[in-house]
């Protein structure tokens, strides 16, 4: 949003399927976790978990730390237990991949562990998680989603979207989505008009009057 001193960084990633991101943006909701993968020499017992909100880009972010030597679980809290307590004992000293460094990503939050060995383990190591979006943040995944669709959005779109729509990363996602449909459908640029109507069609014929 004009005015903000929020600092985003895009990291690159290899490309990705139409409509997919191809870059994560760093903001306030997942700046720690960014810094926290950057630097995981001292993650204690070698582990991190990350847990996050629905579309919050948690397997973006895994990519991005195998990419950097980082040993990656995703979707770990549907893997049998014990098969992930043999992942964190492999990285453990005597193991067989001792020092490398594990990421857990669990989708459901919190991640409820019945093993207790497991549980136990893991709640000594490093906790990460991804939080929703602020304004400035909102703003910069409108564009990347847009980017990610090869959808031109007209100047001021984030400006008007922002303060009408939720704040969460699976329905900034959609209201993309919504606006990429509607102006195929119409066969319009993805302006004002277009914005309007994605907003009612996601939140009801009153959102888009929110100012």
């Amino acid at each position: 949003m004009a005015g903000s001193s929020h600092r985003q960084i895009a990291l690159p990633l290899a490309p990705a399927g139409e409509g997919v991101a191809r870059r994560i943006v760093v903001g306030n909701a997942n700046a720690p976790v960014i810094e926290a993968l950057q630097n995981p020499a001292n993650w204690p017992f070698h582990t991190a978990g990350l847990t996050g909100p629905p579309r919050s880009g948690k397997s973006l972010i895994g990519s991005w730390a195998a990419g950097q030597g980082i040993e990656v679980v995703d979707g770990a809290d549907a893997l049998d237990e014990a098969e992930v307590f043999h992942r964190w004992n492999a990285v453990q000293e005597g193991g067989s991949k001792a020092g490398k460094k594990l990421l857990l990503i669990a989708d459901r939050t919190p991640w409820e562990i019945a093993l207790p060995d497991l549980r136990s383990r893991l709640g000594g190591s490093l906790q990460l998680a991804i939080g929703e979006p602020d304004d400035a943040m909102a703003a910069q995944l409108i564009h990347a989603h847009a980017e990610a669709r090869s959808l031109t959005l007209a100047e001021g779109a984030a400006d008007y979207l922002v303060p009408r729509t939720r704040r969460s990363f699976a329905d900034i996602e959609a209201l993309v989505g919504a606006i990429d449909r509607i102006s195929l459908e119409r066969a319009a640029p993805a302006t004002m008009s277009v914005w309007r109507a994605a907003l009612e069609a996601l939140h009801g014929p009153d959102q888009q009057k929110l100012l």
